[in-house]
């Protein structure tokens, strides 16, 4: 029911990028530049010479096939999907579910550690059987026809994981979009879905605010929609009108990727290069301009809305058991825990004193530990 799957990057592939990146004509740029417009011109000039001149992308593409994948037709559209069967033999299925601009690359700094722990100084019976799969029109999965929301794309992950990987109980992550999408997996699949972990608060009560530290929090929400959203507005709107602007252009692509991790990320008075490396941003890069998947990925955040998804309905609470992470981060600032305990049957609460939008990349450590210490007590 699933097909092995390989990354592969022609010579003629590359060939081409190489030569887009180099024909790009930079845009004219304020003097006093740096990253107060926008991506950092010259970060991103200093970039593209490294893309085209020195980046390795064999070593890429072998980095990528690091782990186990698949494809899988689900309901007629095919799945790309990572399968570590670790140390649990199968007896700990964990679902992690990325979001944008993120894709599975993102977990890679995490996989060893969870699948195999006691390989990285943990204990064998804190393993997971590890599933991550490339959200529908992310990377290596198939584009829909139209935008398709978080609980239509549950309802394909949660058939993935049961009718394809025969797992009929699993504990589920999700970072960015995947906090919505493993919340009305919870709501809707909670048949299936054992435990819950995520890293803010993506699904609200619809009664909120109902105190000063709620209201104090909504209103600290509304202002970073205020200076850092702009780009969720124009993706839940117009979504096709960047798609004009951006499709074919990877550097542009490129520009608009780098502008969320620099803003996102915890960097601690680091640069963006220095946080993450060039090489790792690239290829996290990689996977949207190589599969062609910047515009489709960005479908999400229009059905989002049309599934109004953001808000729980009334008298709906997610049951299953959960776990919720509060890291420094610059995008969503952290709600009280009372506001989580009225969303979720919340079981597990950690506050991490280092680590942005991106844990699975910024703080593999820290991340790998909270996901054992939910799980542990997760019935």
């Amino acid at each position: 029911m699933f097909t092995p799957f390989k990354v592969e990057w022609t010579g003629a592939a590359v060939d081409a990028l190489r030569a887009q990146i180099r024909s790009y004509r930079f845009p004219d740029q304020p003097d006093d530049g740096g990253w107060s417009y926008g991506c950092d011109p010259q970060m991103l000039r200093d970039l593209c010479t490294y893309w085209t001149d020195h980046f390795d992308f064999d070593a890429a593409v072998g980095e990528l096939n690091r782990f186990a994948q698949f494809t899988a037709k689900v309901d007629g559209l095919t799945l790309h999907f990572v399968h570590i069967q670790g140390e649990a033999l199968g007896k700990r299925p964990l679902l992690l579910i990325h979001g944008w601009p993120g894709s599975t690359y993102e977990f890679w700094p995490a996989v060893e550690a969870l699948a195999f722990p006691s390989r990285n100084g943990g204990r064998a019976e804190d393993a997971f059987d590890v599933v991550i799969p490339s959200l529908p029109g992310y990377g290596f999965s198939a584009k829909p026809k139209r935008p398709i929301g978080p609980q239509r794309i549950g309802t394909l992950f949660d058939k993935l994981m049961r009718d394809v990987l025969g797992y009929h109980h699993y504990l589920v992550h999700g970072t960015d979009w995947g906090v919505l999408i493993g919340a009305w997996m919870a709501l809707n699949q909670s048949q299936s879905v054992r435990g819950l972990h995520i890293d803010y608060l993506g699904t609200v009560p619809e009664d909120a605010p109902q105190d000063e530290a709620e209201l104090r929090w909504m209103q600290a929400y509304a202002e970073r929609e205020k200076s850092l959203g702009a780009y969720s507005h124009l993706q839940s709107t117009r979504v096709q009108s960047l798609a004009y602007a951006m499709h074919g252009q990877p550097v542009a692509q490129a520009a608009w990727i780098l502008e969320r991790f620099h803003d996102w990320a915890d960097l601690g008075g680091q640069s963006l290069i220095e946080s993450f490396g060039r090489d790792r941003l690239l290829t996290s890069i990689m996977l949207y301009v190589m599969t062609d998947t910047f515009v489709t990925s960005t479908w999400l955040y229009t059905a989002s809305e049309e599934e109004k998804s953001k808000v729980l309905p009334k008298g709906r609470r997610i049951e299953v058991p959960t776990g919720y992470a509060s890291w420094p981060d610059p995008r969503h600032p952290a709600p009280p825990r009372s506001l989580v305990e009225r969303a979720c049957d919340l079981i597990h609460w950690s506050e991490q004193p280092r680590g942005g939008h991106f844990p699975p990349t910024e703080e593999p450590d820290a991340f790998v530990t909270d996901l054992r210490a939910w799980a542990r007590i997760v019935p």
